[in-house]
């Protein structure tokens, strides 16, 4: 009789719910084993639609680094559909694509560090109004004069 494939027991993850970690643990939501978890929230008035929204968000950030990077490398292998490239496009092909490749690579880690300080925030259950030094110059500068 043989036994049973470790296998399934490997794959099976318990969910993690970032609203009750582990009091002896202060460790980040997105660092705790196992990496491939299901992260649990509960549904409280707009957390669900605000999860969604976190999420397409981020998605956007990478359909964005996802076209600069495509950008980057139609112009580093100086991409033309009428004529042969000139001298001196082939000279500055590599430093713009070099800068948009590295415009893409900001923009992911960017659109990631925004998820996840987003999601923390979220199951910390913090408000998440915006009250930095952006806020504050952007609400100086829209102030109505009277």
């Amino acid at each position: 009789m043989s036994s049973p494939s470790p296998l399934p027991r490997l794959l099976r993850f318990p969910p993690l719910s970032p609203t009750s970690p582990d009091p002896s643990s202060s460790a980040h939501p997105f660092l705790l084993f196992p990496f491939i978890t299901p992260l649990l929230f509960p549904n409280n008035s707009s957390d669900a639609r605000d999860h969604l929204a976190n999420e397409r968000t981020f998605l956007s950030w990478l359909r964005l680094s996802v076209y600069m990077a495509i950008v980057s490398v139609a112009i580093m292998v100086s991409f033309h559909l009428k004529s042969e490239p000139s001298p001196w496009e082939l000279r500055i092909a590599l430093p713009v694509g070099l800068v948009f490749w590295l415009l893409s690579a900001a923009c992911l880690v960017n659109g990631l560090a925004n998820y996840v300080k987003t999601v923390v925030k979220y199951g910390r259950r913090t408000a998440l109004v915006q009250s930095g030094w952006k806020t504050q110059v952007e609400n100086t500068r829209s102030k109505p004069e009277p």
